[in-house]
């Protein structure tokens, strides 16, 4: 039998939504492998992760069927994004939920629901580097 053809499918991770390659060390328990790294194990999926991903969701349902919404727009819904300056950061706390604002993305990507775009094209967001948008699938 080939490498190719004993290979498992890849997975995705459950808390970041980056793709998982097989490895040889997780032959025997492949199947019970959710998260790509020990960060992402500790880390899980949270309230605030399934926040974004329903943000992501509704701002994309209030728009036409081709429109497309950067992650910062969930940030902000979620972030509660101030523009007076009250709280100290000038407005900026939204920033921090970020990356957690990719990670949802790219659950739903996985789950089949959007699409991440770069200059107009569909790409893997596991490796997308710089700006993305959102789409529905």
């Amino acid at each position: 039998m080939t490498r190719a053809s004993s290979t498992p499918e890849p997975k995705t991770c459950a808390a970041c939504g980056r793709t998982i390659e097989w490895r040889k060390k997780w032959e025997r328990d492949w199947d019970q492998v959710r998260y790509c790294s020990t960060a992402c194990r500790r880390h899980g999926v949270t309230d605030t992760d399934r926040a974004l991903e329903a943000s992501i969701l509704d701002l994309l349902a209030a728009r036409s069927r081709t429109s497309t919404i950067c992650p910062s727009e969930a940030a902000r819904a979620v972030g509660g994004a101030r523009t007076d300056g009250a709280d100290g950061d000038d407005g900026e706390a939204w920033r921090e939920l970020m990356e957690p604002a990719r990670r949802a993305a790219r659950r739903l990507v996985a789950a089949g629901e959007v699409e991440v775009t770069q200059g107009g094209r569909v790409v893997d967001p596991s490796t997308a580097k710089g700006p993305i948008r959102i789409r529905r699938a």
